[in-house]
């Protein structure tokens, strides 16, 4: 009858009749994101919960890959397996050794010295003092603001900072010894990872690209973090900046930090410049550093990094935040190996996913073919 409804007939008994549509399976997309952003979230307050104990384990691992060749190549010439392990373990001590010695070192010699610009840093504090009153500000609240400020009290700072630091590097005694079973482990870890390519070759795959970035990231970071390092230890040494070779050192360690180790790597050599030989002194550091750190700190090396390991400057930039936050300085100094295993743990081992390197790349991307457009055959020119 016309203006009535027409229902298709239910299926009879054969299963003759017009298909019935089965229910959704699995959770609405947005209740999954709602789900995997709560789960990051308990996550990551786990990891920063035991900040103590993940930053060291992820220092001896970034530590153990980047001499892992050395273990590698010493098998292929035959060496026996003990030796082998015990020149990864060697290899592995005397950097951080020689790291954290030159650290203790650097800073005794800075925190012996501050006393000596005592005089020069109350003058200093005096003109300032001056200077904003003549601007309005109160002369008390001034003084008060600046009181705790004194030679003294930095190098008190220095000497905390330095030897907490120096104390992760060559004194704790949990990263030795992870370190140590790290390096004994990496000599049979690349057989074990081949016989796993026919389960999951995703994920052997995954982990073999997070090593080579990470080699590579350490490789491009410490080549152009010694360039640097000679660069400003030279230039400060030239205008009689007091302890060139520690800002030089500093320069060297600050530039594993992405975007900002070049900003904090001026600080420390700007004031002494401004200590020992006043504001010209200062601006001139100030500006010798910006030509050559930031030139090839924030510009060059960038470019070479996020091509080497695929992250853009951005993502980098956020990485260095989030690790920070995470796991304190050692967070900052790892930050781009850390990414490198996040992506490869939640990215490149499921291929759904792939799609998203494209975003977190540098660089302008390949254009995309248009709908109706297909590939050129091989060895045709387009």
């Amino acid at each position: 009858m016309p203006g009535r409804k027409r229902f298709a007939p239910w299926p009879d008994s054969r299963g003759n009749g017009p298909p019935v549509p089965s229910p959704p399976t699995g959770l609405p997309r947005g209740v999954v994101v709602l789900l995997g952003t709560a789960c990051a979230v308990v996550v990551v307050a786990g990891v920063r919960g035991v900040a103590d104990i993940v930053a060291p384990v992820f220092l001896a691992l970034m530590l153990t890959i980047t001499v892992s060749p050395l273990t590698q190549w010493l098998r292929r010439h035959g060496t026996p397996v003990w030796l082998a392990i015990t020149a990864t373990i060697v290899a592995s001590y005397l950097i951080l050794i020689g790291l954290g010695g030159a650290l203790i070192v650097s800073a005794a010699q800075l925190i012996d010295l501050l006393p000596e610009y005592a005089a020069r840093f109350a003058t200093l504090r005096e003109d300032m003092v001056e200077g904003l009153s003549g601007l309005g500000v109160s002369t008390e609240q001034i003084r008060d603001a600046v009181a705790g400020v004194n030679p003294t009290a930095l190098a008190g700072l220095v000497g905390t900072v330095a030897g907490s630091l120096a104390g992760v590097l060559s004194n704790g005694v949990f990263l030795l010894a992870v370190l140590f079973f790290l390096c004994v482990d990496a000599v049979h870890f690349p057989a074990r990872l081949h016989s796993a390519i026919a389960e999951r070759p995703q994920v052997v795959s995954a982990l073999r690209t997070f090593a080579h970035g990470t080699r590579r990231y350490l490789l491009v970071s410490t080549v152009f973090g010694l360039i640097v390092a000679i660069i400003d230890t030279l230039m400060l040494w030239a205008l009689g900046v007091p302890l060139p070779v520690l800002w030089g050192l500093l320069a060297f360690i600050t530039n594993y930090v992405p975007n900002v180790g070049f900003v904090i790597g001026l600080v420390p050599p700007a004031l002494l410049g401004l200590l020992e030989g006043g504001a010209d002194l200062m601006v001139t550091v100030i500006l010798l550093y910006c030509a050559v750190n930031f030139v090839i700190q924030s510009l060059i090396q960038p470019k070479v990094v996020g091509d080497a390991v695929g992250l853009s400057a951005t993502v980098s930039f956020l990485s260095l935040v989030v690790w920070a936050w995470m796991l304190g300085p050692l967070g900052a100094l790892l930050a781009i190996p850390l990414s490198l295993l996040a992506k490869g743990l939640l990215i490149d081992i499921d291929p759904s996913a792939s799609w998203l390197n494209r975003l977190l790349a540098g660089g302008r991307p390949a254009e995309p073919l248009a709908p109706t457009e297909s590939p050129p055959p091989r060895g045709s020119a387009r």
